[in-house]
């Protein structure tokens, strides 16, 4: 009788110490060289520049299996597969327009001197090979990743800027994907670059992300609140993505439906941490 009671103790102190492991995070094989990139060189969104730049080597890899990775091969994939490798093909091909043309001291007046945007055609012409398709930064957004028909993936963009969604430490995976994009979403309400609610002058202030994008966003207003029903598509789209995230203040405010939706400047400057 001991001896089976010793065994149970020690079977259990087994189990409880298993179950105190942190769960491995699993991360489709193609993507682990850029998880381990960004573990590596971002912190809180923000890039260390300099550092991947010298040292590129793995990166440049990620970025040449991203080409050689085939249409036939992509679309065999579940669909949380296929918007995970496009999102993380375009966070790639901007961390690589930024170090191909880094240190950045660009002259055109209408955006801050270190900015993605003085590098010229940087999303609009500049190309970069995936999945069998050769795209523009713009072309891949509208193109690929917006007709998934899951707006958060847009805000899982980083734009190699500081008014975008915030580049994750992480790839975005497959098995995690939406996990992942709710974490993105949850940050609508916690950064004032994406959305803020100001009370005192009564303006809901949000990212012109959303205008840019419009059309897939406002596929969101149907499931907004019916308080909201005399808004805009795109006003009850914001809503219904920033509704459940909202302190009770802001929720009571915003209720009252006596708010004016107004687009805030999107900020330009690099996300860049280095020398910070």
């Amino acid at each position: 009788m001991k001896a089976v009671v010793v065994s149970l103790l020690a079977a259990l102190a087994v189990a409880a110490g298993a179950a105190q492991e942190p769960v491995p995070v699993v991360v489709d094989p193609i993507h682990r060289p850029f998880d381990q990139i960004l573990d590596i060189y971002v912190r809180d969104g923000l890039v260390y520049y300099r550092a991947l730049r010298s040292e590129r080597g793995s990166f440049d890899r990620y970025v040449q299996a991203l080409a050689d990775t085939s249409a036939e091969t992509v679309n065999s994939w579940p669909p949380q597969r296929q918007l995970a490798f496009w999102i993380n093909a375009y966070n790639a091909f901007v961390l690589r327009t930024v170090i191909d043309n880094y240190p950045i001291r660009g002259k055109a007046p209408e955006y801050p001197s270190v900015s993605i945007r003085q590098i010229p055609g940087a999303f609009e012409r500049r190309t970069h090979r995936a999945g069998g398709k050769t795209l523009t930064l713009d072309a891949l957004e509208r193109d690929v990743i917006a007709r998934f028909g899951d707006p958060r993936a847009l805000l899982a963009l980083g734009r190699g800027a500081n008014g975008g969604g915030r580049l994750k430490s992480e790839a975005y995976t497959s098995e995690r994907l939406d996990a992942q994009l709710a974490t993105i979403t949850s940050e609508l309400v916690t950064r004032r670059e994406l959305v803020h609610v100001d009370i005192g002058s009564g303006v809901l202030s949000v990212n012109p992300i959303f205008s840019w994008r419009e059309d897939v966003f406002s596929k969101l207003a149907d499931r907004a609140p019916e308080v909201y029903s005399t808004r805009s598509p795109l006003e009850r789209a914001v809503l219904v993505l920033i509704d459940p995230l909202l302190v009770p203040n802001e929720s009571a405010f915003l209720r009252k439906n006596t708010f004016r939706m107004a687009f805030h400047e999107f900020d330009w400057s690099l996300n860049d941490l280095t020398g910070r």
